[in-house]
């Protein structure tokens, strides 16, 4: 069977990591969450006293990265592979809104980006992979076969982190989110560095009024309509 890499970007709660993780399920590729990977070193930064609200201490992050280890764990239980820094588990951790707040100062760092971008291009070169972020359709994988750029309203994405942040037990107020989510769209779209913007050649899909069974479906056969091609291209 012809494997694709398929790239999944777009703005922050967009849906993007549900979406890549069933893809991924569906078609036995393997998935890969390029945000929790920014999360983890943005983690290890807080927890070294390199970033916080007011500060971000770019040198010692930057002399640090060379201790940053991080890979993906399969967990059969929770149906995905989860992010381990440094050997520990911290996929609760880095999904909190303390890091969420700080995420973005940590992925406009250069180093931080080229350190990330070599993991991911590492773990794509077999390909049948799905893999999502904010430029892997431009930056991480240009040559990517499928392309999906995904985009929503503010107000849907902030409602739809609200209620996933209070399922957690986590005591955040609505207004909060949307302003986390508005500064979030606003830093990754005009940072210097591998800044979000959709690739010449991907799809757009707003899924602003749209449920997750219908994306799905929608996206899906978007894959098979390219997995479908290459076979016959290869044959």
């Amino acid at each position: 069977m012809e494997k694709i890499t398929i790239a999944i970007d777009g703005y922050s709660s967009t849906g993007k990591s549900t979406i890549a993780k069933q893809l991924a399920k569906a078609l036995n590729y393997i998935y890969v969450d390029t945000g929790a990977m920014y999360r983890a070193v943005t983690l290890y930064a807080m927890r070294n006293g390199f970033v916080s609200e007011n500060a971000c201490d770019v040198e010692a992050l930057i002399a640090s990265l060379q201790d940053i280890e991080l890979r993906f764990v399969y967990n059969d239980a929770a149906g995905f592979a989860e992010m381990y820094l440094n050997d520990e588990n911290v996929e609760r951790e880095i999904r909190t809104m303390e890091v969420s707040k700080l995420v973005s100062k940590v992925a406009t760092i250069e180093n931080v980006r080229q350190k990330l971008v070599a993991i991911q291009q590492k773990m794509g070169l077999e390909k049948g992979i799905v893999m999502d972020g904010r430029d892997i359709g431009t930056v991480v994988f240009p040559n990517a076969e499928l392309k999906i750029f995904m985009t929503a309203s503010p107000e849907k994405r902030a409602t739809r982190r609200y209620k996933e942040l209070l399922d957690k037990g986590e005591e955040v107020k609505y207004s909060e989110v949307l302003k986390n989510v508005e500064h979030r769209d606003y830093v990754d779209s005009h940072r210097e560095i591998s800044p979000l913007r959709k690739a010449g050649d991907a799809i757009v899909f707003d899924n602003s009024d749209m449920g997750l069974e219908d994306q799905f479906s929608r996206i899906l056969d978007f894959a098979n309509r390219v997995i479908n091609k290459q076979k016959k291209d290869v044959h």
